[in-house]
């Protein structure tokens, strides 16, 4: 049986695949460990700075393995949720690269990335109460902080599916393609993420994510906390050197 989960890494940017287009990459527990182990690897390769999660066939992810549900195969990593990533995204920058549904679960690991690249015909939506569930791997937490609270609103109560271009009118998704082009323009973001300092790209992400939680008062310890050995790295000085002998920099995660 073919892998569920491929990876491949180039340049520095790594690509993780759902491979069950048969299935519309419906997530069930083969999945969700296999996406785990994925980010595991990555986030400890040091050549890689930056992931992409996709779907084979011309599909995103159709959400939670119904099928499985109902047999006790629990799309779920204890610990880090649904799909192995919702309740624990890597710490490195991850870009969603969406073609034709991302609905329910699938929607929430979309959310789960830090940047959203979609096809124009792409469609969106959380579906869950239409069958009985809600969306509790991240959905309904994430999406008001993305998107306008009436439109969030909208999203989760009505079921309904939303093309990528409304939500791109929203400021949800980041790059906005043609049919098809969803990956090229997801590894293209990529690119221009991973021609930066790798410290300095999970210092970032981390106070982004982090900040929404943290009060006024305290919030400049915090960041400092965060960011202090970025200022004292290696790649600090690096980069302050090769802008000043115009060259490009060579970045060591140091």
């Amino acid at each position: 049986m073919a892998d569920v989960v491929l990876s491949s890494v180039d340049d520095g940017v790594a690509i993780i695949t759902i491979n069950r287009p048969q299935a519309r990459n419906a997530v069930n527990g083969e999945v969700a460990r296999g996406l785990a182990a994925a980010v595991d690897e990555f986030e400890g390769r040091p050549d890689v700075r930056v992931m992409i999660l996709t779907g084979e066939g011309g599909t995103f992810s159709a959400g939670m393995d119904l099928k499985g549900f109902l047999t006790g195969d629990l799309p779920v990593v204890p610990g880090r949720g649904f799909g192995g990533i919702a309740e624990r995204p890597p710490a490195k920058p991850l870009i969603a690269a969406v073609e034709g549904y991302a609905l329910a679960g699938g929607f929430e690991l979309a959310l789960s990335c830090d940047l959203i690249v979609a096809s124009e015909e792409a469609k969106f939506g959380l579906p869950e109460v239409s069958r009985g569930l809600t969306a509790a791997a991240g959905g309904l937490l994430r999406l008001p902080r993305r998107i306008p609270y009436h439109l969030a609103m909208e999203v989760a109560l009505t079921g309904e599916h939303f093309p990528a271009t409304r939500l791109w009118a929203a400021g949800l998704i980041n790059v906005l393609v043609p049919a098809g082009q969803a990956l090229t323009g997801a590894v293209e973001l990529a690119a221009k993420v991973a021609r930066n300092a790798p410290l300095a790209l999970v210092a970032s992400k981390q106070v982004i994510v982090e900040s929404a939680d943290w009060d006024a008062a305290e919030a400049f310890a915090k960041q400092q906390a965060i960011t202090g050995r970025v200022f004292t790295s290696a790649d600090a000085r690096e980069g302050a050197m090769a802008f000043a002998e115009r060259r490009a920099p060579v970045w060591k995660g140091e």
